[in-house]
Order: structure tokens, then sequence, then C-alpha cells
């Protein structure tokens, strides 16, 4: 007997960014599946698809981040049970697709009696069921390595680029890292828009969660547009610290490029108040409306996350999508 099967793709979303997740639905020209998700009245979050997924291919699309009626926690919580649900159904094959990646900066023991807590993201995830990971831009790429299966990691490097060209032009441009970690990464940018590098030199102030100290900047960077680069915003605090020090050496602009608007505590205050001229974002993570301020330029990564997904289901090249800058 032989049998001539066809592959199947289907898309569902958890409650994190249900936005983003339509919008992949459009550039894919595919039908999101009703998860019906719910919770009891203990909290405990319950989940039923409205359509069977038997022998599909299946993308599971979850942010990690808070909203209004979820925690961070409570979206990592979903994902994997909805996994855990598609398993039991008899998908053939579980991606988790996740734009921002919990726990990801977590990722070594900087001293002791620490947790890895990136890794033992990885092993839930498997453990829930998932055949393969797709997320964007880590905060390290090793992370990788803790999940045994493949994980392809994507990079907002395209989008956040064609935004800063707009904005900021070429002429006088000139990439700026805001600390030593992110330099190869600036570097990338700085080679793709024809541009100098330059670097803030920080320092973290010992015992104290949050709080940056800028020193200095290496590179010239008087009379010219200044580009910070970075993976994520959370407090604002690395970000408006370098932007000063930038002012503070005669840059005629500041601007911000980064891929995760975490946008916690006083982050919003701190940008508003500060000399960045505009902060380009991607929406891998909502930014509610009482959090959006006119600096804000939102771009979306969902076209990048729709070819990637597209590039899984048929088995082709996912780096052949950024020309191989994801792998680096």
């Amino acid at each position: 007997m032989q049998i001539t099967s066809s592959k199947h793709l289907h898309l569902l979303s958890g409650r994190a960014h249900p936005d983003l997740a339509q919008e992949v639905a459009e550039h894919l020209g595919a039908t999101l599946i009703d998860a019906n998700l719910a919770e009891f009245a203990n909290g405990e979050i319950y989940c039923q698809f409205s359509q069977s997924i038997r022998g599909g291919d299946v993308f599971i699309l979850q942010t990690h981040s808070p909203t209004d009626t979820l925690s961070m926690n409570d979206a990592i919580m979903e994902q994997l049970i909805m996994i855990d649900a598609a398993r039991r159904a008899s998908a053939k094959k579980i991606t988790a697709v996740i734009p921002f990646f919990g726990y990801a900066r977590q990722d070594r023991k900087a001293s002791g009696r620490e947790p890895i807590s990136a890794k033992l993201m990885a092993n839930m995830f498997a453990a829930a069921g998932v055949s393969r990971l797709v997320s964007l831009d880590l905060h390290s790429n090793q992370i990788q390595g803790f999940f045994d299966g493949p994980w392809d990691h994507l990079v907002a490097m395209p989008v956040l680029i064609d935004a800063i060209e707009r904005i900021a032009g070429r002429d006088e441009l000139v990439i700026v890292s805001p600390d030593a970690g992110r330099v190869k990464v600036a570097e990338r940018y700085s080679n793709a828009v024809g541009a100098d590098l330059a670097i803030v030199h920080k320092r973290r102030v010992k015992g104290k969660h949050n709080t940056v100290e800028a020193k200095d900047v290496v590179g010239e960077v008087s009379g010219r547009t200044c580009v910070l680069i970075d993976d994520m915003i959370d407090t604002g605090g690395t970000i408006c610290a370098a932007a000063e020090q930038l002012v503070d050496k005669g840059a005629s602009r500041v601007l911000a490029a980064t891929t995760h608007g975490v946008f916690s505590g006083p982050a919003i205050d701190r940008l508003k108040n500060s000399v960045i001229e505009k902060v380009i974002v991607t929406n891998t993570l909502p930014i509610p409306s009482e959090k959006q301020i006119d600096k804000f330029e939102i771009v979306s990564c969902a076209p990048l996350i729709a070819a990637a997904i597209r590039a899984v289901f048929e088995d082709t090249s996912v780096s052949e999508i950024f020309g191989g800058a994801n792998q680096t």
C-alpha cells in the first residue's frame, strides 16, 4: 500500500501578541486556528483547538510578554500548554515561534548560586514536545546550543536598516555600540550601511541591578548623526547614558534602533526626557498605547517571521533570507 500525503501548515497564536500573529498570518496567506484559550477559576490555562491538526506542521506563535491579563510567565506557560495540546492531537511537527524569548539574559552563571534560566526554558520546550524553535535577535547566539533540535535565529537587521536609512540617511552616519558586548552586532550594521563604528564604554554599578555608568566614547562622533544599536531596551538606563556621552562628545543627532521594546519601569520617562531624537523599534513585543511616545518609530517584523515560517514549512534555507547574517 502506498499513500501520497500532502503537507498542511497550521498556524496558532497565544494571547500575548495577537496583532503580530494576525499580521504574520496575512503575509503567509493562512488563517489562524482558534485555540479557545481561557482560564479556570483558579487561574489555570485551558485550550482546545477548533479543528484537527493531525499529521500537520504546526507553528505556535507566542512572544514572551506581559499583557493586561497575562504575566510574562503566563505567556510562557500558555505556549507550553498549546504545544502539549498539539502533540496530543497528533501533529507531525511542532515549531514554537517566539519573537522575544523570555529569560534569554540569564544564559550563564555570572556569580555563585545563580540559575541558568535560558537553559531551563529550552528544556521545558523540549519536554513539551517542540521539534524546532524560531526566535528573533536572541540576547546571545550561543543560547541556541541549549536546545538539541534546530533553532532558527532570525535578525531584525533588514527592517531596522530600512528605517535607519529613511530617517537618518547615510551621510555623516556613525553606528554606535552602547557597550562592548554589542560591538559585533553594531559592526554588522555599520558594514551594511557603509558607516563608521563607535563604541560607548560603560560599567555596571556593582550590587545594583539596572544601574549603568557610561564612561567614554571610542570613535569619532563630533558633528555626526549617531545611531545606537541594541537588541533590547528594558529600563532605558544603558541607551540613555550612552546617548548623553555621545552628545557630550559633540554628536549632532542621536537615534536608537532596537529589536525588542521591553520598556520596563522608568524606560518611557527616561526616553521621553533623553537627548535621543528617535527610537526605532520592532513589534516583537506589544507596545501599549499609553507607552507609545512621539519619539517611537515602530516597524514590523512580521514579514521576516512569515518568511522564516514558510522556509521551515517548505524545507528551504532560513539563513538565505538574511544572506547568512543571522549566523554570526
